[in-house]
């Protein structure tokens, strides 16, 4: 069960973003600037923020076992089809449906875990899925990365592709089949509970403020990361395709990191942790803004690992403020924002780059960091700030 999981975490984000490192390169052939470059991403992470919540609901109908093997089937389909794209729009709608389709495992994975498992194994298991995901979001990136100073961008992504088709092989081999309870419609009485509780998240203002800064730190960093292929493979770097996608190692720090913010935060407090992580990805922001290649690698790293840790302590905050009842809708509407994060933020920022450069870019994203850090602090300062207590932590990966 979990090798099956973790496997489909690692070809789903491979998959996803696998067009970060060759935006450049796509730029270039069809003419585009960064901003419309982005959307190869965008769309991918937009369209599987809003599928989140029905892709849940339809769990529930057609059983989470088959609706995760058939998400990532099709998912990887449309990968393998991507680089026979006639046209940038038609790659565009591709990219959606193959985001919309991977809302199948990001929505209910950790769920099928804990169904199957229960409490005692759950936790290995989760923590298995999420370094499936984590892996596959680093490996996309660099194969894509790596693949395409030889192969074009049409062929980076067939190279993602083809590695994310052996990995659901072992996914559709490993998953047990389903009991027959699994695939059993939600009992109608309970229905009503589960709009009561998407009332519940939605109202509460302590969720609120994680919401917000999902969406606005999740912007932050994918902005960066979208458009650092420019950076460095443009003046005065001059660095090729692949050398510059080296700077997407920096991204297993992020597992260091968010592996290590329960300890801090069981010792200061969800609130300290949260706005001392989001100045640390604003520190590591700033690092990036000299022509310096070591300051900009360095910068990447520091604002990865804060931004890794201020996203661990917001879901884990998320978790631990819902009421029972509420618990799931909140974490879908967390995610909902994350990935609307990634797509609204990531392009936006991308435009930014690309009509006033790099460090109007920065000055942009330090102030979405800054707006996430007050609204954190005014919110630790209107209650007592929690964290003493164990924190759930689910990373979503990138």
């Amino acid at each position: 069960m979990t090798i099956g999981v973790a496997a489909a975490g690692t070809a789903s984000f491979a998959l996803l973003y696998a067009p970060q490192p060759v935006l450049a390169q796509l730029a270039a052939d069809y003419g585009l600037q960064p901003g419309g470059a982005s959307l190869a991403v965008g769309v991918a992470t937009g369209a599987l923020a809003l599928a989140v919540l029905p892709m849940a609901l339809l769990a529930g109908f057609v059983g989470r076992r088959r609706l995760i093997v058939v998400s990532i089937c099709v998912s990887v389909a449309i990968g393998l089809l991507l680089p026979l794209a006639p046209s940038y729009s038609v790659l565009l709608a591709m990219r959606a449906l193959q985001g919309a389709a991977i809302a199948g495992l990001a929505g209910i994975g950790a769920a099928l875990l804990a169904d199957r498992l229960g409490r005692a194994g759950v936790a290995a298991a989760v923590g298995a899925m999420i370094a499936g995901n984590t892996l596959g979001g680093m490996l996309g990136r660099l194969l894509s990365g790596l693949s395409v100073d030889s192969l074009g961008w049409r062929g980076a992504l067939a190279v993602v592709a083809g590695f994310s088709l052996i990995c659901v092989v072992v996914t559709i081999i490993a998953l047990p089949a389903a009991p027959a309870a699994d695939a059993a419609v939600e009992p109608h009485g309970r229905r009503p509970s589960v709009w009561a509780g998407m009332r519940a998240a939605m109202r509460h203002p302590e969720l609120g403020v994680q919401y917000a800064v999902a969406f606005l730190a999740m912007g932050a960093f994918v902005a960066l990361y979208n458009v650092v292929g420019f950076r460095l493979t443009g003046a005065p770097f001059d660095l090729s395709p692949g050398l510059a996608s080296l700077v997407f190692l920096t991204y297993a720090l992020g597992a260091v990191s968010s592996a290590v913010t329960g300890v801090l935060t069981r010792r200061a407090g969800r609130r300290r942790v949260l706005i001392g992580a989001l100045f640390v990805t604003a520190a590591g922001t700033a690092l990036t803004v000299p022509d310096a290649l070591p300051l900009v690698v360095a910068g990447f790293g520091v604002l990865t690992i804060g931004f890794f840790a201020a996203h661990a302590v917001a879901n884990g905050w998320t978790a631990a403020a819902a009421s029972r009842e509420a618990r799931g809708q909140a974490s879908g509407l967390y995610t909902t924002c994350y990935y609307l994060g990634s797509s609204l933020g990531g392009t936006a920022g991308s435009v930014v780059f690309g009509v006033a450069g790099w460090s109007w870019l920065v000055g942009a994203v330090m102030l979405w960091l800054i707006l996430a850090a007050v609204m954190a602090g005014w919110w630790g300062r209107s209650r007592p700030a929690a964290g003493t207590e164990p924190v759930t932590i689910r990373v979503n990966a990138l």
